[in-house]
C-alpha cells in the first residue's frame, strides 16, 4: 500500500482521521505507554480487591476490541480497498482471528487468572463470530476459563442487562474498556453533551473501578457526532468539521 493509492482511493477516510488514528495505535509508543499504565493501574485495584474478603467470588468484566485486542489492521485494510466498515466484512476480518494483544494486557489477565478470579469477556461481537474471537484469544494465551464467560451480543447494543446478570453472583471489582458504555448504563446516552455529564457524574470511578484504555479511531464519542445513524462519508466529514473547534467556546 502506498501514500499515493491511499490519497487515490480514500481522501474521506484521510479527512476523517482514521488512518492517522490507526497509526497512533500501532506505532506509537506513547500508545503502548497508556496501555501499561492502564494495567499496572488494574492489577493495583486488583491486589486491593484481593486483600479483602466478601460474600461472592471476585470477577472482572472486560470488552475486548481496543480493550485488550488491536484491530486497527482493518481499517488499514478497508481504508487500502477504498471502502467504508461493514458489519459483513468486520466479520469476516474477526473470523481470521488477526487482532493483537495491547502492551501489558496478557500479563494483567493472565495474573487475575492466576489469582482465582473470575474473568468475564463482555463484547459487542455477535454470536456468529465466537469461532473466531476465541481462536483469536487462545493464539496469544488469553485466559477463557469456561464458555460462558465469553459474553457476546445477541440482542440489543448495551451491555447492561449482560453486567447486571454476572452481578447475581459475583462481585465485580474492575470493569475494563475503551467506550464509556462498557462501564455503566449512565453512559448508553445519545450525546455529547450527556456523555460529558455521564463522566462528571462517575468521576470518582475512573481509575478505580473503571479502567479505561484509549481508542482514537472509532466508537460512541464518534457516533454521537452523527446523532448515532449511518452518514455518507461526505456528511460524515461535515459533521466533523463543524464539530472542529479553533479556540475555546466563549
Amino acid at each position: 500500500m502506498t501514500y499515493s493509492s491511499i490519497k487515490e482511493k480514500s481522501n474521506d477516510f484521510l479527512l476523517s482521521g482514521k488512518l492517522f488514528s490507526c497509526l497512533y495505535h500501532q506505532q506509537a509508543a506513547e500508545y503502548d505507554a497508556l496501555c501499561y499504565q492502564a494495567y499496572n493501574l488494574a492489577r493495583l485495584r486488583l491486589d486491593e480487591a484481593l486483600s479483602k474478603k466478601g460474600d461472592k467470588p471476585l470477577a472482572i468484566i472486560s470488552d475486548i476490541d481496543e480493550t485488550f485486542l488491536n484491530t486497527s489492521y482493518y481499517v488499514v485494510g478497508m481504508t487500502e480497498k477504498g471502502i467504508d466498515h461493514s458489519k459483513e466484512s468486520w466479520e469476516e476480518w474477526t473470523a481470521k482471528g488477526e487482532a493483537t494483544p495491547l502492551a501489558g494486557a496478557l500479563d494483567f489477565f493472565q495474573y487475575a487468572d492466576s489469582k482465582g478470579v473470575a474473568i468475564f469477556y463482555v463484547t459487542n461481537r455477535y454470536t456468529n463470530e465466537k469461532e473466531g474471537t476465541i481462536k483469536n484469544l487462545k493464539a496469544y494465551g488469553f485466559p477463557i476459563q469456561e464458555a460462558n464467560r465469553l459474553v457476546f451480543r445477541s440482542g440489543e447494543r448495551s451491555k447492561e442487562s449482560r453486567r447486571l446478570e454476572i452481578a447475581k453472583n459475583y462481585d465485580i471489582v474492575l470493569f475494563l474498556g475503551d467506550n464509556l458504555a462498557d462501564f455503566d448504563k449512565d453512559f448508553d446516552v445519545h450525546s455529547t453533551t450527556e456523555r460529558a455529564e455521564a463522566t462528571a457524574k462517575n468521576q470518582q470511578n475512573f481509575g478505580k473501578k473503571y479502567i479505561v484504555l484509549p481508542n482514537t479511531f472509532y466508537g460512541e464519542w464518534e457516533n454521537v457526532l452523527y446523532d448515532n445513524k449511518n452518514p455518507s462519508l461526505k456528511e460524515r466529514k461535515n459533521a466533523i468539521l463543524k464539530r472542529l473547534k479553533n479556540k475555546p467556546a466563549q
